[in-house]
């Protein structure tokens, strides 16, 4: 049992003393990427490896001062009450008594019976 156990501690550290890291270099035989089209020279590989300022950009620890009120906030809307619709504009409604004309079918087109309830 304890023999297991000096055994599979030595593989372990074997197996983790072999992640050597070295610099990166192009495969042998194979040149670096192509000059992109807007550049002066084509990028080195160091320049290639270097995390551009956007991609992880600097964070700001600079704490307040004093406190200061927010400005005025023009789109901080409180929420509607949910009243009654808007009425419509004068002269479109429709008294619930009155039908409505029939609409004509395009010309050519047969006429079909409609039943009411339709």
């Amino acid at each position: 049992m304890k023999l297991t156990r000096i055994i599979a501690v030595a593989g372990l550290l074997l197996l983790g003393s072999c992640g050597h890291v070295t610099d990166l270099q192009p495969a042998r035989g194979q040149p670096l990427p192509v000059k992109p089209l807007m550049a002066r020279a084509t990028p080195t590989p160091e320049e290639l490896l270097t995390i551009p300022p956007y991609a992880k950009p600097d964070r700001v620890d600079e704490l307040m001062k004093r406190s200061q009120p927010r400005p005025q906030d023009p789109f901080d809307l409180a929420p509607g009450t949910g009243g009654a619709a808007p009425s419509l504009p004068p002269g479109s409604e429709t008294a619930p008594d009155q039908q409505q004309p029939a609409a004509q079918p395009a010309p050519g087109m047969p006429t079909t019976p409609t039943t009411p309830g339709d």
